[in-house]
């Protein structure tokens, strides 16, 4: 039962900074060596653990996990916006085993997914992220309430548990998509405008014209950002370290530690879509028992709005 693990920051920036030539290709390299393990690996299988800056997922409804029956592409920042080809079966199986571990998940039989989830995919397999095999699992890293940690460390665990008990005979590559430190211009609940607060309730499939002018906020904001004239929290470098030390070790009860409250204050509000890391990790290490890290790339970077990392692992 082959298993494998890419884990990565993701920013809709990408395409829309100008960090120094050198800074942009050492991401570029990064995203070469991960490149080059997922291609190796060859996977039969993507489990992809990703967020949602609302796009898919409202206020409406928030569920802290849920798992994709089917899905689609949002296609927000000019990522993916097709059809995903999920294998509802092994999808519907894997929802059944997570509660049949006394884990609560939501199911969707058409979620959408914005480049938080798709992003990483992209990336790694260019145009065939609408052929590969995926089953999208949403863990909500930016709308409060937050699960504890320990949930979705067992989430994750429950998910390499069914990897190994009934995907053994195929190659399943693990993602998790977010962090690290960063606060990118995402309203709040708590402190949100009446007309801000409708869009974090029900801003579903938004004209092209309110997508354009939202993403060119972030934009700007991000020039601002890089520039330090930006009202936002500044990058971690030492939380990101310690982090992936978490990650690197195996000793993933360690995260269980961490609270909502103190994550959004050492390392930003959105340092919270790190859960997918946790998720992917636990789960790795439920399927293979143990692992090595293989390649890892860091940096802060300001132009992203993110502390950028990059972590390819495989069953030792």
């Amino acid at each position: 039962m082959p298993v494998a693990l890419l884990t990565m920051s993701h920013s809709p920036l990408l395409e829309h900074a100008d960090p120094p030539a050198e800074v942009a290709q050492a991401v570029q390299d990064a995203f070469a060596k991960a490149r080059e393990f997922v291609t190796d690996f060859d996977p039969d299988l993507i489990i992809n653990f990703g967020p949602d800056h609302y796009n898919g997922f409202f206020y409406d409804l928030m569920p802290p996990f849920c798992v994709g029956f089917a899905a689609v592409g949002t296609g927000d920042y000019n990522s993916f916006d097709g059809e995903l080809n999920v294998p509802t079966e092994t999808a519907q199986d894997l929802a059944q085993y997570i509660i049949d571990q006394d884990l609560d998940t939501a199911i969707s039989r058409r979620m959408e997914v914005d480049h938080g989830a798709v992003q990483p995919i992209e990336i790694m397999f260019g145009e065939a992220v609408a052929t590969l095999p995926v089953i999208p699992v949403f863990v909500n890293g930016l709308a409060k309430p937050f699960m504890r940690m320990q949930r979705v460390r067992k989430l994750g665990d429950a998910v390499g548990s069914f990897v190994k008990e009934a995907l053994a005979d195929q190659k399943v590559l693990l993602i998790g998509s977010g962090g690290l430190s960063h606060e990118p211009p995402v309203p709040q609940w708590a402190t949100a405008t009446e007309e801000q607060r409708k869009f974090l309730l029900e801003g579903r499939h938004p004209t092209p014209e309110a997508r354009a002018a939202r993403e060119a906020n972030t934009i700007a904001v991000a020039k601002a950002f890089a520039e330090g004239k930006a009202d936002i929290r500044d990058l971690n470098p030492e939380w990101d370290a310690a982090f992936m030390d978490i990650c690197r070790s195996g000793e993933l009860e360690r995260f269980d530690e961490f609270t909502a409250e103190k994550m959004a204050e050492d390392a930003g509000r959105s340092s919270h879509e790190t859960r997918t890391w946790v998720a992917a990790f636990s789960a790795l290490r439920a399927a293979a028992g143990t692992y090595d890290v293989t390649y890892e790339f860091y940096r802060p970077i300001r132009e992203y709005i993110a502390g950028f990392g990059v972590m390819t692992a495989k069953e030792d």
